[in-house]
C-alpha cells in the first residue's frame, strides 16, 4: 500500500523515509533501522508553512518534526562561502540557516569521488586541466583559493572526497549530492549504503534515467531541470522513482504547477538567489527553495 510520504524522526540521526522508495533487502531495511537518528523533515502543511515576509522564528529543536520551506545550501552556500569546500560547509551547517547540504560529485581517474563543480580545476583551485586526469594521491595537492568577494576569511583547503562528507554530515544534516559522473553512481551507493545513510541523503542528478537507476540501488533521488527541459517534460511520469525535482527559477508559471502538481513528493526551486525570486516560486507552489545565498534568503535569520 502507498503512504504519504514524510520525513520520520528516529534517534540521533535525520531519516528521510519516503513512500517512493524502492523496497530494499532484509539486510539493508535492518542496517537503516539500526542507523543513528535525528531531527526529520515533514512535508509543510498550509497551517505550518511560513509565507514570504513572515517573521523569523526560533530554530527547530533537535529531535523535532521540521516543517516549512526548506532551504538548500547550493555547493554548500556559494555566494557565502568557497564553494563545495568542507570548512565553507561547517560554516553554513553551523549557522543553522539551510536544512540541506549541496555538494557536486566528481570521479578521479582511480574512481576516488571528489567535491567539485567543473570539469576541469581551473575556475576554484590552485590547479589546471581535467579532474578526472588526477588520481587520490594527486589529489592531495589539490587547493580551493576561495574567492576574494566572499565575506570573512577562509583557508586554502583540499575539496573533500564524497567519503569524507558523509562521514561529517551524514546523520547530522541532510545531504543532497550532485553526481556530475553517471559511472560514479555504484559506488557513490555503495558510500551511502555502508554508512546507512540511505533515508538522508539525496543522490541528485539532471537525468531522469539516471534517478531511475538509483532509485533501484535504494537510494533516493533528486533531479533537476532547466525551464526548457521542464516545458518538454511530463514530470508525473517520474513520481514512482524521483524523491525530489528541482525547477529552474526561470520556468514558466504554467510549467512549475505541472511540476508541483506531478506527484513526485518534493518540489523545490534553483538556483534562488533573490528574496523576489523567493517569493515567486513559493508562491508558485514550491516547497524547497535551493539557494547559494542561504543566509540571506532562509527565514530562520540573515548573515550580519
Amino acid at each position: 500500500m502507498v503512504t504519504k510520504a514524510v520525513f520520520v524522526p528516529m534517534a540521533p540521526m535525520i531519516a528521510l523515509t519516503l513512500a517512493t522508495a524502492p523496497a530494499v533487502p532484509a539486510a539493508a531495511a535492518a542496517a537503516d533501522a539500526a542507523s543513528r537518528a535525528g531531527p526529520a523533515l515533514a512535508k509543510p502543511g498550509a497551517a505550518a508553512r511560513k509565507r514570504p515576509g513572515e517573521a523569523a522564528g526560533a530554530r527547530i529543536p533537535r529531535g523535532a518534526r521540521l516543517s516549512g520551506t526548506t532551504f538548500t545550501a547550493h555547493r554548500g552556500g556559494a555566494l557565502e562561502v568557497p564553494e563545495n569546500s568542507m570548512q565553507g560547509m561547517l560554516a553554513t551547517q553551523r549557522r543553522g540557516y539551510a536544512r540541506v547540504l549541496d555538494a557536486d560529485i566528481r570521479q578521479l581517474r582511480d574512481g576516488t569521488l571528489v567535491a567539485m563543480h567543473d570539469a576541469t580545476l581551473d575556475r576554484t583551485t590552485n590547479k589546471h586541466g581535467p579532474v578526472g586526469a588526477l588520481d587520490w594521491k594527486a589529489w592531495q595537492k589539490v587547493r580551493i583559493t576561495p574567492d576574494h568577494s566572499l565575506p570573512g576569511q577562509w583557508r586554502h583547503e583540499r575539496p573533500p572526497a564524497a567519503r569524507e562528507i558523509l562521514d561529517r554530515f551524514g546523520g547530522d544534516t541532510l545531504l543532497m549530492l550532485e553526481l556530475k559522473d553517471p559511472a560514479g553512481l555504484d559506488r557513490l551507493g555503495r558510500l551511502i549504503k555502508e554508512r546507512h545513510l540511505t533515508r538522508s541523503v539525496l543522490v541528485e542528478s539532471n537525468d531522469p534515467k539516471l534517478a531511475a537507476r538509483a532509485h533501484k540501488l535504494g537510494l533516493l533521488t533528486a533531479v533537476w531541470r532547466s525551464a526548457r527541459q521542464l516545458a518538454g517534460d511530463q514530470p508525473k511520469r517520474w513520481k514512482k522513482y524521483v524523491t525530489m525535482l528541482s525547477v529552474d527559477h526561470r520556468t514558466s508559471k504554467q510549467h512549475v504547477r505541472k511540476a508541483v502538481r506531478s506527484g513526485i513528493t518534493y518540489v523545490w526551486s534553483h538556483t534562488v538567489n533573490t528574496r523576489a525570486t523567493r517569493d515567486r516560486m513559493l508562491k508558485l507552489g514550491c516547497d524547497g527553495i535551493v539557494t547559494d545565498r542561504p543566509g540571506t534568503l532562509a527565514f530562520t535569520g540573515a548573515l550580519p
